[in-house]
């Protein structure tokens, strides 16, 4: 599949007769030809430019890596009806334009070897050497688990692909690559597939390239993401753009030449170009600024390389010497670079005929690594074992092997990467002058977390730029934080867990904890599991069978009921997540949500085999969700109910001729309308701030209604379209989390 209709250069690039700096390459471009000599042409071409970055290499692995590929692919084909091995062939494509060793691109040939034929890691070790097997072992899937669902076996596999990335930063080179070319061709596979991997791409891969600071990759994924998960959106801005396409070139042309004769005049030599356009890009400018396609300043865009830094800010005073700068619309990424590593002069001036302009200034060195990020650093086999830049680039993955550390549960971990590592950075300094790189909304607590563990457990107090704060205080862009400290501290708070907003800061309190309160976890788990029964479940502990208990112990791998208990009490186990697994969501016999939509069954539901218009319930006893493996029981005037196939009810059921086949519907998941009730003292803005983190959640409000008090007390009424009671209990918890939120209940009415 072709990628998305990003716009090329408004113009070929244009130079003064100065020697180039360095070789320019083009983004990774699709395969076309996937006839066997079409498929021999392009492995030369992986071979050409390999030769050309690794002239001393030893090239004989690859095409010997390829012939191995067919010969273990043999008649496989993709679903778009392509032999399989033109994917792996596209894979290491991809990777020799980035830049990649011959060791990886062996690798990227084989990756699929071991996972989809009779082909094992040991025969590829055999052929091609411990290296290239490490690699493949990386990016290669983990065994399926019956007892896992596809969601928690999807989470297990990324949180691999980052453990051996801690390794090999080559290991997520190889998956984002692989990742790439399988949205490429993503027309071939059914609705609901493109829309699940469209969202998982959005979620981890495309964010993952921008950390990597491997933006050609990074913006392509967006964009394909973003073709699947909106299409209405994504065709309008796609239509606009081509519908103004010429109209555009030709002003840029202009604007070049105008800015070209300008820089000439003082001196300074630099190569002009116009800038891809991005689909993705456009359209969060346009959310974010509420702003329609007309008022976006990069619609009209051109970048200018140069030299070096001092050529940079000497290109920008010509620029806004020429045309009126935009004020706001500034932004110095070279004095300040970018969490990973970019650096380029972003301006947006009021350029010909009254029309906005953005430009890009950076040097030609400043491009290379901005198109390839990480991979720009790379030095493997040949000699450097210290590059700066390049450990510096990759200190949040080490980040984040502490991290994996202290979390058992993958879904936690990936959920912890998306809050810490993914979202929007700001840049704070410490007083020494020293820079850290913290997630957007991190409070001065998590700033002392970041610098050391101790140092947040001894934390009294904090100075923004000299200025006692809140530990509360959300940390701007150049922020110089302190941190106030004593020796005679008593350890952290629990109010803290609702103040920081990093996975490291929580679970490190969390671990605290643990070690210095066991007898009052206990306590507080009971108190929280007891008070979440009631608010989800309308039972209480007491109620619950020991059995039950012992059971949800073993699954977290702790030895006694009280472990259990005392982990619920110090954090290490969600309360809401408790309450869902042991399936007494409601204190009747089945769980009754209601229905959306009449029959047919939405997307999501559960279908017996064979027969069709059957009622069917799900089991209070083990509560499945979609995913889950199940079986039906035939109950008298009820229709079908469903349990866990692991459920002890169906285990020790006698009567086995009346159990079914069942299964999930193949298809988008279904929603239910379930209403809820927010108490929260009253201020400005908490209607938004509740409507964020249900959107964040991707939960949609269908209604929703505010009634102030006297006493400055609101309460919240609104019907939230959900999918599970897991994913229920996740947004109830979040939004307690908010400021002046005391209270969210179930509205039982």
């Amino acid at each position: 599949m072709a990628s998305p209709p990003t716009e090329q250069p408004a113009a070929e690039p244009r130079s003064a007769a100065k020697p180039a700096r360095t070789k320019r390459r083009a983004r990774p471009t699709p395969i076309e030809d996937f006839s066997p000599a079409g498929m021999r042409r392009t492995l030369e071409q992986v071979e050409q430019e390999l030769h050309e970055r690794y002239p001393q290499a030893d090239l004989e692995p690859i095409p010997a890596a390829f012939d191995f590929a067919v010969d273990a692919h043999g008649e496989q084909k993709r679903i778009s009806g392509e032999p399989y091995v033109s994917h792996p062939l596209a894979v290491a494509k991809i990777l020799a334009e980035l830049g990649l060793d011959p060791t990886a691109v062996t690798a990227a040939i084989l990756h699929d070897v071991p996972e989809d034929t009779g082909y094992s890691l040991v025969d590829v070790e055999e052929r091609f050497g411990v290296d290239v097997a490490r690699l493949v072992d990386g990016v290669t899937k983990l065994g399926k688990f019956s007892t896992l669902s596809h969601e928690q076996q999807q989470h297990e596999n990324i949180r691999k692909m980052f453990l051996a990335m801690a390794e090999d930063i080559r290991v997520v080179l190889i998956k984002l690559a692989d990742r790439l070319h399988n949205m490429r061709t993503l027309a071939a596979l059914p609705p609901e597939k493109q829309l699940r991997i469209a969202k998982q791409t959005a979620e981890i891969y495309a964010p993952l390239a921008e950390r990597l600071g491997i933006w050609q990759i990074k913006w392509e994924l967006e964009d394909l993401s973003f073709k699947y998960i909106n299409p209405e959106a994504y065709r309008e801005l796609a239509g606009q753009l081509e519908s103004h396409r010429r109209g555009r070139e030709a002003y840029v042309k202009r604007a070049m030449d105008v800015l070209d004769e300008n820089l000439r005049e003082a001196g300074i030599v630099a190569e002009l170009s116009g800038r891809p356009k991005h689909i993705f890009s456009i359209y969060k400018k346009m959310q974010r600024k509420r702003a329609e396609f007309g008022e976006i300043y990069d619609v009209h865009a051109l970048r200018v390389l140069v030299g070096d830094v001092r050529e940079c800010y000497a290109a920008l005073g010509v620029v806004h010497s020429l045309w009126r700068p935009i004020p706001g619309q500034f932004d110095d990424y070279i004095a300040m670079p970018k969490n990973n590593g970019y650096q380029s002069l972003h301006t947006a001036v009021v350029a010909l005929d009254g029309k906005p302009l953005e430009v890009q200034i950076r040097s030609q060195e400043m491009h290379r690594v901005s198109e390839v990020g990480i991979a720009a650093h790379w030095r493997y086999k040949e000699g450097s074992r210290s590059d700066r830049a390049y450990d510096a680039k990759l200190a949040w993955v080490r980040q984040l092997m502490e991290w994996q550390q202290d979390v058992s549960d993958a879904t936690e971990f990936i959920e912890g990467v998306k809050l810490d590592i993914f979202q929007d950075q700001v840049f704070v300094f410490t007083p020494r002058g020293d820079v850290k790189d913290m997630p957007a909304g991190a409070t001065p607590l998590d700033f002392a977390y970041r610098i050391h563990t101790e140092v947040g457990h001894a934390c009294i107090g904090a100075k923004v730029n000299n200025r006692l704060v809140p530990l509360d205080y959300s940390l701007k862009n150049g922020d110089i934080v302190e941190i106030v400290t004593t020796k005679s501290a008593h350890g952290p708070s629990r109010d803290w867990l609702n103040i920081v907003n990093t996975r490291h800061a929580r679970e490190k309190i969390r671990q605290w904890f643990k070690r210095q309160e066991r007898d009052e976890n206990i306590a507080h788990g009971k108190q929280v599991l007891d008070r979440e029964l009631h608010r989800l479940a309308r039972t209480s502990l007491d109620k619950i069978p020991h059995d039950k208990l012992e059971e949800m112990a073993d699954q977290h791998n702790l030895k006694s009921v009280d472990d259990f208990f005392a982990a619920v009490g110090y954090g290490q186990i969600g309360a809401q997540q408790v309450v869902s697994r042991l399936g007494v969501v409601d204190d009747v016999d089945e769980v009754e949500l209601p229905q959306v939509a009449p029959p047919p069954p939405q997307p999501g539901g559960v279908r017996v085999r064979g027969v069709g218009d059957l009622l069917v319930r799900f089991s209070k006893c083990c509560h499945p969700i979609p995913g889950d493996p199940i079986v039906g029981f035939i109950t008298r005037g009820r229709g079908v109910t469903v349990h866990l196939a692991t459920c002890p009810t169906i285990i020790n059921e006698k009567a086995v001729e009346r159990l079914i086949d069942v299964e999930w519907e193949r298809a988008t998941q279904q929603t239910y309308p379930i209403a809820i009730i927010i108490e929260a003292y009253d201020r400005t803005g908490l209607l938004s701030e509740i409507s964020n983190v249900v959107a964040e959640d991707r939960i949609n409000i269908v209604a929703a209604s505010v009634n102030v008090h006297k006493d400055h007390r609101a309460t919240v009424q609104a019907t939230l379209e959900v999918s599970s009671v897991s994913q229920l209990s996740r947004v109830m918890a979040h939004l307690e989390q908010l400021k002046d939120v005391y209270s969210v209940q179930r509205d039982r009415t």
